[in-house]
């Protein structure tokens, strides 16, 4: 019924006054919205604004900046809440509404500074506190952010993002069963036809927690709780390789990769250690294959040294990518399995626990943990963007949504593209080149008339609900001993 009436609405615009056009296709805007139809309810909330003689400015625009966010055109949301804000600066739905486009664009600290404005002329906005509890995540204060997400919860019960945000706020707190249900409150929230990426995530995430059952999530020896442990590794072609054991099998190589969000093993290696797959979930990386589905599954065990974990999710890269230059290795990260980590690329140990000892640093930037662990950049002086903190990576790289933000800000565009062959966890970036003479600052670190890969980060972007500016890897990093502090929400650097 809905789709007949929306159809009615669409033919009766184009006889209708101008007086009236922006008033229907509000009306077809809002249905399209409520329908789960976001590319379409953009398309009409767009054409609402732009009318002669729009019904409600003030509604289309805010339809346009939802819409946006939804379908991950953060540019052009931001764009919009900017607008919302210029036009209502003491309204405290626009702040909010514009905090979350500011945290789409991956500018977290700014999100969070409007989301506490917002706040502060409307204390009881769910909106606000849905947003600061996302912001107190991303500093890993989980209790403080599951207060900040129930409350919000409690003022609207039915916005289906809030349930999200508080599922993935217990499934961090390894709480999964009721992750499981705040997850499901989510997908019973959603509209009948929203096929988005993020309801089909939600939807295998549930079925995956769920079948933990009574089992403990990383469950260790409780004695060891405040220990700390350190390994050897290797460098090989700029990766950091560890040896690390599956469900009491013999030691094997995995990457360190801070990069990826999940322990991830090949098919071979799962069907030789008995890792049975529970689910298909979606995954996305640098590449042309864009979203890649893959296997969740349960390892019984991981060891790294004398540790061993018990109940670790994982990832079982099935099916593989074909025609690849280097074999898919196995990779993990202490970030993923709840601990801070210490890397020393002179030593070539890596220590991690769930507390860092104290030690001395040159350098201390702010650490986002919002799905991957970020800090912030300044480029050319002019527009900042969140940088991946990435152990697997090679180079230090911006987004192609990055390079062209550079471009409307002024950059001229180079003569020609210098095409490089780069090849990520979801296949070849034919698409990537690189930009020469790019300055770039991270805080007191300074990079000037510097070379960067750019790289096609939509895909990624999409699926994480924030834009990725780059990622800084092991030309970055290996310069120093690395320290990542989830407890206080920092990246240390020394230089060695």
């Amino acid at each position: 019924m809905a789709i007949v009436a929306a159809t009615t609405l669409a033919i009766g615009a184009d006889q209708t006054p101008q007086s009236q056009s922006g008033e229907i296709q509000l009306l077809l805007a809002h249905e399209f919205f409520a329908d789960g139809r976001y590319q379409d309810a953009l398309d009409a909330y767009q054409k609402a604004l732009a009318a002669p003689a729009p019904a409600d400015p003030r509604a289309a625009r805010q339809g346009v900046i939802q819409s946006a966010l939804r379908v991950a055109a953060f540019d052009l949301a931001r764009v919009e809440a900017d607008a919302l804000v210029k036009s209502t600066p003491l309204d405290p739905a626009a702040l909010s509404l514009s905090a979350d486009a500011l945290w789409a664009s991956g500018l977290f600290d700014e999100a969070e500074s409007r989301y506490k404005d917002a706040l502060s002329g409307v204390p009881a906005l769910a909106r606000g506190h849905h947003g600061l509890a996302r912001a107190l995540a991303a500093r890993s204060q989980l209790d403080e952010a599951m207060n900040e997400a129930q409350l919000a919860l409690k003022l609207s019960p039915r916005d289906l993002e809030i349930h999200h945000t508080v599922g993935a706020i217990y499934e961090r707190m390894h709480r999964y069963e009721e992750a499981a249900g705040a997850f499901g409150n989510y997908v019973n929230l959603l509209p009948n036809k929203d096929n988005s990426e993020k309801a089909d995530w939600s939807r295998s995430e549930i079925k995956f927690l769920r079948s933990f059952g009574q089992r403990v999530p990383f469950e260790m020896d409780p004695t060891t709780v405040g220990d700390s442990w350190t390994v050897d590794f290797r460098l090989v072609n700029d990766k950091v390789v560890i040896r690390a054991k599956v469900n009491d099998g013999s030691f094997q190589d995995f990457v360190v990769d801070t990069g990826a969000e999940n322990t991830i093993i090949s098919k071979p290696t799962a069907q030789r250690l008995g890792v049975t797959p529970i689910t298909y979930t979606l995954s996305a990386g640098v590449g042309d294959v864009g979203l890649r589905g893959l296997q969740l599954a349960r390892m019984n065990s991981l060891e790294l040294g004398t540790l061993k974990l018990r109940n670790v999710p994982c990832l079982i890269k099935d099916p593989p990518l074909r025609n690849l230059p280097v074999k898919e290795a196995e990779s993990l990260s202490p970030l993923v399995l709840g601990f801070s980590m210490i890397i020393d690329y002179r030593t070539r140990k890596i220590t991690f626990g769930k507390h860092l000892p104290e030690e001395p640093f040159d350098f201390e930037l702010p650490l986002r943990l919002h799905r991957l662990a970020t800090v912030r950049g300044m480029i050319d002086g002019k527009h900042p963007a969140n940088f991946v903190v990435d152990t697997g990576g090679e180079v230090i790289s911006i987004s192609t949504a990055t390079a062209s933000a550079l471009s409307a800000l002024g950059r001229p565009s180079p003569d020609r593209k210098i095409a490089l062959k780069v090849f990520g966890s979801s296949g070849w970036d034919r698409d990537a080149f690189l930009l020469p003479g790019v300055d770039l600052a991270f805080d007191a670190i300074k990079y000037t008339n510097f070379p960067v890969v750019v790289l096609n980060l939509n895909t990624p972007s999409a699926l994480l609900g924030f834009q990725l500016g780059g990622i800084v890897g092991h030309r970055f990093l290996s310069k120093y001993r690395v320290g990542i502090d989830l407890e206080e929400s920092v990246l240390r650097l020394k230089a060695i």
